[in-house]
């Protein structure tokens, strides 16, 4: 008998319908609980309502501004009848569990949405459920006992009784004192915006007596460090990301599942057409996605050809098919380094006229309060003004929808994060699902998943620590831009292969039928 999972995120991206999600996390969340349910796992997942959604992204004279996301969540979701009490800045604040289930090959999965936007709540408790990472520590700590206390009183209520709470990120790290079952912690990022800090004081404001008689916080609250003290079995999600954490955190021992994506979610129609021509069975288990070697170059090509016809018609903009075209889209924050491509402007555009024009499509929302993050928008707006060789589009209020087009109609993926700090990174995983190869610094997942002129390209790949990593970045950026783009336009067969060689290599493994079976062999281990 499998074992019973209960999965806790802070945010959930199951369908572009239900705004509970603002990018990766919730992406990877999402495609966890789909591959759950195609295996058939006994699995449950829980999260916030969030009423408002993230937040709509509006660009205006180059800036970002942001309007509340417009969706009826009570249209979509089924009312389970249950409700608990949890106590939050000394008040009782009642939550409501909304119901959705998602329907795989092999089973189903139910995802709890709490809401505290009920008539017997104040003001400030209908505010926790309103709004997804609204910024202030006070509404933060208030969510996570929502999650993590509330959640688990739901999955009582429900007469759930898990074998293992499985905790995605440190959100719901106070489970730990309410739960009872074996706890699994991921640990998705080593940045300081994903280890929650909270000041002894303001914890003490916000948690029940209760919680606090079991809770030893010293002068301030590290969520990540009470996960950890609290669970069976912790990981990271790639093995660089693994020794990284081990290095913020020497005495834990981590162990290293990497990440993947849904594949059947993430491959666009006319390569899934393909796919179910040549690879018979890859839907329900995608290691046949090794066999893509042997799918006609021509049939392969044209796949491609209607992938980025419908990326052109999707951004409604003049794009031209048959100029070379790169995608960029994740959070806009400095460690990205979206705007890198841009450091000598002349070379790109150099470059660029050399090989018949070059197109970058954009995509991806600065936090409301990342100033610096929105700034990388401006620039790159800015720069789209200025070039003249190259073509920038920028795909406003960018969704689930916007990067399935992006990652499959575009010719090259870049990611060129600042090394150390791309935990795993997924967007060209789900490229590679679509024969998009990836230009990356070697962090993260592309670690393990490149082959140099076979999967994609690595950029610096001689960078010493200690160097100006932006200028030798660049320079290495440019001078495999220049190499790819000759690839593509002048050797076809050998672009294809490495097309080829993305699905065969790098989708048959990083997906997440591949990833919840290393949770289900090594994290659930009943």
């Amino acid at each position: 008998m499998s074992s019973k999972v209960a999965y806790f995120s802070m945010e959930i991206g199951i369908k572009p319908e239900i705004k509970t999600y603002s990018g990766g996390l919730g992406i990877l969340a999402g495609d966890t609980i789909k591959s759950a349910a195609d295996l058939g796992l006994d699995f449950t997942a829980v999260t916030l309502l969030y009423r408002n959604g993230y937040f709509k992204q509006v660009l205006e004279d180059y800036w970002q501004r942001e309007e509340e996301q417009d969706w009826n969540p009570y249209e979509i979701l089924e009312d389970t009848g249950k409700t608990v009490s949890v106590k939050v800045k000394g008040e009782q604040v009642d939550v409501k569990a909304w119901k959705f289930s998602w329907n795989g090959e092999k089973g189903e999965v139910d995802i709890y949405f709490l809401d505290t936007g009920l008539e017997t709540n104040s003001e400030y408790a209908k505010s926790l459920t309103s709004q997804l990472y609204p910024g202030g520590e006070k509404l933060r700590l208030s969510q996570e006992v929502l999650l993590g206390i509330g959640g688990t009183r739901i999955l009582e209520e429900c007469d759930i009784k898990p074998d293992y709470f499985h905790m995605n990120e440190g959100h719901s790290a106070l489970l730990g004192l309410e739960a009872e079952g074996e706890h699994v912690f991921t640990t998705h990022t080593p940045v300081p915006a994903g280890h929650d800090v909270f000041e002894k004081e303001l914890v003490m404001d916000i948690l029940s007596e209760k919680v606090l008689e079991n809770l030893d916080i010293g002068e301030r609250l590290n969520t990540t460090e009470l996960a950890l003290e609290n669970s069976c079995y912790i990981n990271a999600v790639s093995d660089k990301h693994g020794d990284v954490s081990e290095d913020m955190f020497p005495e834990h021992k981590f162990s290293r599942v990497t990440n993947g994506v849904h594949s059947k979610t993430w491959t666009a129609e006319p390569l899934k057409d393909l796919y179910d021509e040549y690879m018979h069975g890859w839907r329900k288990n995608p290691r046949h996605l090794s066999k893509a070697l042997k799918i006609p170059d021509q049939k392969l090509w044209n796949a491609k050809k209607g992938a980025k016809n419908s990326l052109i018609e999707h951004t409604g903009k003049e794009l031209d098919p048959d100029v070379f075209t790169v995608g960029f889209a994740r959070r806009s924050t400095a460690y990205k380094r979206p705007t890198l491509i841009f450091n000598e402007t002349e070379e790109l555009e150099r470059i660029a006229k050399e090989h018949g024009g070059l197109q970058l499509v954009y995509g991806g929302k600065a936090h409301p309060d990342d100033h610096e993050g929105k700034k990388l928008i401006e620039k790159i707006l800015k720069n789209g003004e200025v070039l003249e060789n190259v073509t920038v589009h920028f795909i406003e209020d960018y969704g689930m929808e916007d990067a399935m087009k992006l990652i499959s109609g575009c010719d090259l993926w870049l990611n060129n994060p600042k090394r150390g700090q791309e935990a795993s990174g997924t967007s060209g995983m789900k490229a590679a699902h679509n024969g998009t190869p990836q230009l990356s610094t070697l962090d993260g997942w592309w670690l393990e998943g490149h082959i140099e002129d076979v999967t994609g390209w690595a950029i610096g790949e001689d960078y010493v620590e200690g160097e100006d990593e932006n200028r030798i970045d660049s320079k290495s950026l440019y001078l495999k831009l220049g190499h790819i783009m000759d690839l593509y336009h002048n050797e076809r067969e050998d672009w294809l292969e490495v097309m080829k060689h993305c699905i065969a290599i790098n989708a048959s493994y990083f997906n997440t039928h591949r990833m919840v079976r290393e949770y289900a062999t090594h994290a659930y281990r009943n």
